[in-house]
């Protein structure tokens, strides 16, 4: 959706976004990979208000952070 602008599932180009931050007391579309709000990696969500399929980005450099993360796994 973020690139193509339509849904995968319906086809309908009704989107919302809902950008990623990182607020007060991990609050926010966020991944903490640290114990402050600066190590917090933003989540984009992408929104089809057709059928509510939802899809989440991670920001640019976001996922060399979480790769260095203990949080993160295989």
């Amino acid at each position: 959706m973020k690139h193509s602008k339509t849904c995968p599932k319906c086809q309908s180009n009704d989107l919302l976004i809902v950008n990623g931050y990182a607020g007060a007391y991990g609050s926010g579309n966020n991944i903490l990979v640290g114990a402050t709000i600066f190590s917090a990696i933003k989540v984009d969500r992408y929104i089809c208000c057709k059928c509510g399929f939802t899809e989440e980005w991670i920001e640019d450099g976001g996922i060399e952070k979480l790769k260095k993360s203990k949080k993160a796994h295989r």
